[in-house]
């Protein structure tokens, strides 16, 4: 018989709240998270682009004992720290200290082996406040005199997911997963197939991302892809508007723990929902651009509904890659009418991203979150900014006000950079 994969532990931290009880709030009320940006050491007269959704005032030592290591962190892999503390609490795992005489540090789970816990987190970049800390101390010194020899360890994008081994004793399967803004749901993807083989029965997945440096805000800047409605940055990121003129980004971690329904229920935890099913799929057309057909971002939505065994007319509701891009949301409109048919206008479809921006890497993790929280609640959060559909935008977005629902089955949506597709099915938990 096939194992069954559950949800058991939330662990947002966004720039419209941190742990589940503030990020749902905000999710209900329609909070933007968006500002008008600065970067201390650059002039932003150069940079058309000045909307950013930040998180403000965020300190790791909210969240675990301040140590020696802090100071070597980037802010990607403390969010990944944070939002696993947050979500490992949620799924009811308490912590111990481990024994220092014997060179561990940090802390393991009480209830279990550490090798039948794993980690598989989305990256969208490595730590890039530190490759651009240590680039400008390089060229300043004219080489690597006063470079840290912990710089380049900590700079891997593999040093986020082990920072997370390392403080909470996890020594199971460990890995990031980077492709770009699908990074989230490929790592939930293959966390779920950790699980389904039987090699771990717990896993900590998701993403975490921190890609609000100057140069990494600059590329995007390049790209022209992002809003530069610098003079109303709560109204920047609005998703199938006509209004749209590109994506906000966002920063933070969506941390989510999967596990073995035996295994869960064994230890009575509480079960948000079921994840059932995935699909991905490459478009191979374009280093940025969707491809025009949206052929193969319907076959993840249609993949992911055939190994759920679900129908079309079953799904209530799809989180939207949603990115307020000219580009990309007519694009995703195509492909779930393509995917769903006559019963695509039936759909609620909402972008969490009109709220949180894109938080690149650690978008597919955030709405799961979301997603795990609607369906227990029976409520689906708006997309906000919504006031005039966009050319070929024609479903039903819920705009700009929550509505009540039972949800039983739901879609979360992910498409990358390069084309890399990746969708994901979660349902309410029937024993």
């Amino acid at each position: 018989m096939q194992r069954r994969v559950v949800i058991t532990g939330l662990g947002p931290v966004t720039p419209i709240g941190t742990g589940k009880e503030d990020f749902w709030r905000s999710l209900m009320s329609g909070r933007s998270g968006a500002r008008r940006i600065e970067f201390k050491s650059c002039d932003m007269d150069q940079f058309g682009s000045q909307v950013a959704c930040t998180i403000e005032n965020f300190s790791l030592a909210q969240f675990i004992d301040k140590s020696k290591d802090f100071k070597y962190f980037g802010r990607t892999s403390e969010f990944a720290l944070a939002g696993t503390k947050l979500a490992l609490d949620d799924a009811g795992f308490a912590m111990k200290s481990v024994n220092k005489e014997k060179g561990q540090r940090g802390y393991v789970i009480k209830e279990m082996d550490a090798g039948e816990i794993g980690i598989i987190l989305g990256v969208g970049s490595q730590n890039m406040d530190l490759c651009e800390k240590w680039f400008k101390r390089f060229h300043k010194n004219n080489g690597p005199r006063r470079i840290s020899p912990f710089a380049l360890p900590h700079i891997q994008i593999c040093s986020v997911a082990v920072n997370v081994t390392i403080r909470y004793g996890i020594k199971g399967m460990a890995a990031n997963v980077s492709t770009a803004c699908a990074s989230s749901n490929h790592a939930i993807i293959e966390a779920y197939k950790q699980i389904l083989l039987g090699d771990e029965k717990v896993m900590v997945t998701g993403g975490a991302d921190a890609c609000i440096t100057p140069y990494v805000f600059g590329g995007f800047v390049a790209l022209n892809a992002m809003s530069k409605r610098n003079e109303d940055p709560q109204k920047a990121s609005r998703p199938f508007d006509k209004g749209r003129d590109g994506f906000v980004m966002g920063e933070g971690s969506g941390i989510v723990i999967l596990e073995e329904l035996a295994h869960a229920l064994d230890r009575g935890a509480h079960i948000y929902c079921e994840m059932t099913g995935y699909g991905a799929t490459s478009d191979a057309y374009h280093i940025t651009m969707p491809a025009p057909d949206p052929d193969m971002q319907a076959k993840a939505m249609t993949d992911t509904l055939k190994r759920a065994k679900v129908l079309p007319q079953e799904i209530d509701y799809i989180n939207a890659h949603g990115t307020s891009t000219p580009l990309n949301d007519p694009i995703e409109t195509s492909a779930i009418k393509m995917a769903f048919g006559k019963y695509a206008h039936k759909i609620p479809i909402s972008s969490t991203k009109s709220m949180t921006g894109h938080m690149i890497g650690a978008s597919g993790g955030m709405e799961t979150i979301a997603i795990a929280l609607m369906i227990e609640k029976g409520r689906i959060h708006p997309t906000i900014n919504f006031e005039t559909p966009g050319e070929g935008c024609d479903l039903d977005y819920v705009p700009n006000k929550a509505i009540d629902k039972t949800i039983y089955k739901a879609m979360n949506n992910s498409f990358g950079f390069g084309g890399q597709n990746a969708s994901i099915l979660l349902e309410r938990y029937v024993s």
